[in-house]
């Protein structure tokens, strides 16, 4: 086993190995199968696109109201982008505005991706569902559990957000600006461990948490023997030809690309800072992509291959089987009610149910990152999105009601007119 020291020497390497092997990256045109500025949109139904055309102008209108500094969405459609937006400024200091390239940190999006990985293994028969979290990380028979044995808790839960852990990934509120933005050792969250406890009957009822999560990073890494950014880098991001996703500090040769993310106070964006180390929460939110990179993935979600892209059935079976991914968008614990339809925790997916259709999606928020994306698979639909700014102060951009109510008014007013052109 390695000490911490060794773990995050390792873990800095591979930051440097993937960068240096990774290919020149694709420009957004030449991944048009799944990105680049679209030339699609006439493809839509005059209907679905007046109804787009009028929630663009709302999104546009309201980023700029807000004060957000800047922001990207897409329509996707079959595979492809078929409309590709962008507004504002990624970096205010180095004059880089929003473009098609432009790489957003998609924080919790990051975990449905983890999940795509213990799904995996469970195909390959490397773990069971239902087994014990405690068998892959013996640690966690430290916690408290007031409701029985740690031998319960399952990976199954963990997935569901249903397992009793907390949410936030320390047990105290930190804030000084000399605090790591997460831990960056696990040695650090063991020593939490006796200190934390099942605040609820596991399996009872689903209660999001972000440390259970990674507590499924660190099973991958111990079942593969593989540091997890590269299992998933090697698993999925290649399989599907995401070759400008990435996790944490960003490569040399794409920082031209990459999004600032601003803390507006007293109505003015203090920056936050282009690259921050999501340390050993990194299965849990750290990853970035470009818009056209994250649009390849909703194909992989809607089953929509894309052959001349390189993405066909082939490439989506090598990272998982249909099957296994549907059962993935099957109701584990009810959420309640939300303004997509009534809701559950799936296998680490968000579902929405409305009338006899089923929305997947997941949200992410990191910092001064929002991001959202949601597809409808029986109609090969999905909008994605992410903004760069959000209030610090009580007064700034409301950036989570923007998300909310934009990505609402997408899977409630286009999602139908899509369906019903087919």
């Amino acid at each position: 086993m390695l000490s911490s020291d060794d773990e995050m020497i390792t873990r800095a390497g591979l930051h440097l190995t993937l960068c240096l092997s990774m290919a020149m990256p694709l420009t957004a045109a030449a991944q048009a199968g799944a990105g680049g500025r679209p030339g699609g949109a006439g493809s839509l139904s005059p209907a679905a696109l007046a109804s787009w055309s009028d929630i663009v102008a709302d999104w546009r209108a309201t980023v700029d109201d807000e004060g957000i500094v800047g922001a990207s969405m897409a329509l996707v459609r079959d595979g492809r982008i078929v409309s590709l937006e962008t507004e504002g400024m990624a970096d205010l200091e180095r004059g880089l505005a929003v473009d098609d390239e432009t790489i957003y940190h998609w924080a919790s999006i990051t975990k449905t991706f983890t999940a795509i990985a213990v799904m995996q293994l469970r195909d390959r028969g490397l773990v069971s569902l239902d087994d014990p979290i405690v068998d892959y990380v013996p640690e966690l028979r430290e916690v408290y559990n007031p409701f029985g044995s740690m031998e319960e808790i399952t990976i199954r839960q963990l997935m569901s957000h249903s397992a009793g852990f907390r949410a936030g990934t320390w047990p105290w509120a930190g804030g000084e600006p000399w605090h790591p933005h997460e831990p960056t050792e696990w040695s650090q969250l063991v020593a939490m461990i006796p200190y934390t406890r099942v605040e609820f009957e596991p399996g009872s009822r689903y209660s999001y948490s972000n440390p259970g999560v990674v507590y499924l990073g660190r099973m991958i890494e111990k079942v593969t023997g593989d540091v997890f950014e590269a299992y998933v880098d090697k698993n999925i991001f290649r399989p599907l030809g995401m070759r400008r996703a990435y996790f944490d500090v960003t490569p040399w040769h794409l920082v031209a690309h990459r999004s600032n993310h601003y803390f507006v106070r007293d109505g003015r964006p203090e920056p936050g800072g282009v690259d921050f180390n999501t340390g050993i929460t990194v299965s849990n939110g750290g990853l970035n992509a470009p818009i056209p990179d994250m649009a390849r993935y909703l194909a992989f979600l809607t089953n929509r291959p894309r052959p001349d892209q390189g993405l066909d059935r082939d490439a989506f079976d090598a990272v998982l089987a249909r099957s296994s991914l549907e059962e993935m968008w099957e109701p584990v614990v009810p959420i309640g009610e939300g303004p997509m339809g009534d809701g559950s925790m799936g296998l680490s997916y968000f579902l929405y149910d409305q009338e006899s259709v089923r929305i997947v999606g997941h949200t992410g928020t990191q910092r001064a990152f929002y991001s959202f994306f949601y597809v409808d698979p029986s109609s090969g639909a999905g909008v994605i999105a992410a903004f760069n700014t959000v209030g610090d102060d009580g007064a700034g951009p409301d950036t989570d009601a923007v998300r909310v109510r934009i990505s609402a008014r997408v899977v409630n007013e286009v999602f139908p007119l899509l369906r019903s052109a087919r």
